[in-house]
């Protein structure tokens, strides 16, 4: 996640601290339903942040469930006290006014059905965050609240499913047809001199790491991670930030910025990348 990466490099505003503070939570609630989805017995297929473009719009999907006789699409998100008010929903602190999750997952289950696939979707709402609390929910709504989400999956497992080579054709397709940017993802203006330099922790994308040994250790959280590791973990971020910029040596060393050698830097591009040529200007694909 971009957004993730800036965060640590460089000061957000607010309303950009909102974007990724709102990205994490959603992607926190999928991590809890996929733990959750762990007790599905029958087969089925799960296709998470699924982005698709049908007739020039895009719809994204949290979760897709693929199972004998139905599709389900899930939307997995928001924490806090929130109210709907003339089918609009509205944090309460605030009265912020945010786009319905319901007609945002009835629209995505319209728009599935256009490619043509024999399958009925259904679409609920789930509501995972055990802080989670809408005032005036309606009855008549496809809305799976905290207090009812354990018993969602109950029932979902004990629904049959026996998939076949349809099923796994569906989902090629679906898969196939994900869209791996969002042109709708507003990222903030950055460039490479403005970010802070350094390696950052995998577990809180802190900065304040040590070398021991062959190892790098968090000041933060006390965390190891072999040196190899944290660097291409780090070139993948370098690389998904800049893709227009080389991956050489320098840039690598320079984005690092840690009591490494630059030796060290290109034994690891070496031995993970490819060098096209070998010249004072080698970068590696």
């Amino acid at each position: 996640m971009s957004i993730r990466y800036l965060n640590t490099r460089m000061e957000l505003t607010e309303k950009e601290k909102i974007q990724y503070s709102n990205l994490e939570k959603g992607y926190e609630g999928e991590v809890k339903f996929d733990q959750l989805a762990e007790i599905l017995q029958e087969e089925r297929l799960i296709i998470n942040d699924l982005l698709l473009e049908v007739n020039n719009s895009y719809f994204q999907i949290d979760t897709l469930i693929i199972s004998e006789s139905m599709i389900h699409l899930l939307e997995i998100n928001f924490q806090g006290d929130w109210y709907l008010e003339s089918d609009k929903l509205y944090t309460v602190t605030a009265g912020r006014e945010y786009k319905n999750p319901i007609y945002q997952l009835k629209r995505s289950a319209a728009l599935l059905q256009t490619l043509k696939q024999n399958y009925p979707v259904e679409a609920p709402v789930v509501f995972i965050n055990p802080e989670f609390t809408l005032y005036q929910a309606p009855m008549d709504q496809p809305i799976v609240l905290p207090t009812q989400v354990n018993r969602f999956m109950k029932d979902l497992n004990k629904t049959p499913s026996k998939l076949n080579d349809g099923h796994t054709k569906l989902a090629q397709q679906l898969m196939s047809l994900h869209q791996p940017k969002n042109p709708f993802t507003v990222l903030p203006k950055y460039h490479f001199e403005q970010l802070k330099k350094g390696m950052h922790c995998k577990n809180y994308q802190s900065l304040l790491l040590t070398i021991k040994s062959k190892d790098l250790v968090c000041k933060r959280c006390g965390g190891h991670e072999k040196i190899e590791q944290a660097i291409l973990r780090n070139i993948r971020e370098f690389q998904l930030l800049f893709p227009e910029r080389k991956l050489t040596t320098q840039n690598i060393y320079e984005w690092c910025n840690l009591d490494l050698s630059k030796r060290t830097i290109c034994r690891v591009l070496k031995k993970n990348y490819t060098a096209p040529g070998s010249t004072s200007n080698t970068y590696y694909v």
